[in-house]
């Protein structure tokens, strides 16, 4: 099965996997395999968090995800917190007004890592500078490859050191809350919720 329709239907292609291997799906069907692939790891951790994922195989597909995003928010010509230049010039057909200040209506950046052991999202200072996650705006639209998927928080780091040569980039943390709306457990008090989009774009 390939990776778009893996993705796009993690539990068809677990239950194809454990009929293939003479095992029943008692475990229940919202319950992860203990060996899934990278990319499906993420994928269940990331939606189980309250993240809006959307896959896409090329640009064609990407410029048309986040026209929908914009259209379903009605973000036309709002102030988007963006510090990467390509990413600005990449979606510059979209009357938005670019600023470099966090008090803006969505964050539009990159991310170092797509880290599947929790479904977070990695950034450091060079997505945002050394403004602190809660002082970011509440909405965000990350725009990641499949390159990026990394096992575990500390491979996420390893690859930030291993990339960022004598200087190596600060201000390092992860989004993993999505859902602006849940009831807040003991354990999620303290953190900075975010109603986050993904934009996946194939490159392997």
């Amino acid at each position: 099965m390939s990776l778009f329709k893996r993705l796009l239907n993690p539990k068809k292609h677990s239950e194809d996997k454990a009929k293939a291997l003479g095992k029943s799906s008692d475990r229940g069907k919202y319950y992860p395999e203990d060996k899934l692939p990278i990319d499906e790891k993420f994928t269940f951790n990331f939606k189980k968090n309250g993240g809006k994922f959307l896959y896409c195989e090329n640009d064609a597909e990407v410029s048309e995800a986040f026209d929908n995003i914009l259209a379903e928010n009605d973000w036309y010509e709002k102030d988007t917190f963006c510090i990467n230049e390509l990413l600005t010039s990449k979606f510059q057909g979209y009357n938005l007004n670019f600023v470099k200040k966090a008090n803006a209506t969505f964050f539009l950046s990159t991310c170092e890592s797509l880290v599947a052991n929790n479904g977070s999202i990695l950034l450091c200072s060079n997505q945002m500078k050394e403004k602190k996650l809660v002082e970011l705006p509440s909405n965000i639209i990350i725009y990641a490859t499949t390159s990026q998927f990394v096992e575990n928080i500390s491979e996420g780091l390893r690859n930030i050191k291993n990339s960022g040569g004598k200087f190596i980039p600060t201000n390092i943390t992860t989004i993993q809350d999505f859902e602006t709306d849940k009831e807040k457990d003991f354990m999620s008090y303290g953190s900075s919720t975010k109603n986050l989009y993904l934009l996946l774009l194939e490159d392997l």
